[in-house]
């Protein structure tokens, strides 16, 4: 099993997905705040997929974009936020 990660951005919105197997397993949906930040709007994992940790694995991809554009995020989707809340790691992107 491989899962990996396609972005669609069209500089005004963006979504981040999660593929197992090239099969869509999950995405979260993002909105940009100006040139230096975006807001995580929304995170959804498919019921087929669920329990393997997708939801996190997204965010933290989100993070990871951040850092690599040297941009903030602001969690407003309530499972980003919970994720944020949680993980030290990721504190440096977070608005």
């Amino acid at each position: 099993m491989s899962t990996t990660f396609k972005r669609q951005d069209d500089g005004k919105k963006g979504s981040i997905y999660i593929l197992e197997n090239e099969n869509p397993a999950g995405k979260i949906e993002y909105v940009w705040a100006g040139d230096d930040k975006f807001i995580i709007e929304h995170t959804e994992v498919d019921e087929a997929y669920g329990g393997k940790g997708y939801g996190k694995s997204l965010v933290m991809e989100a993070a990871a974009m951040a850092r690599a554009k040297n941009v903030k995020i602001i969690p407003i989707c309530p499972y980003a936020k919970k994720v944020f809340d949680r993980e030290e790691s990721i504190q440096d992107v977070k608005k």
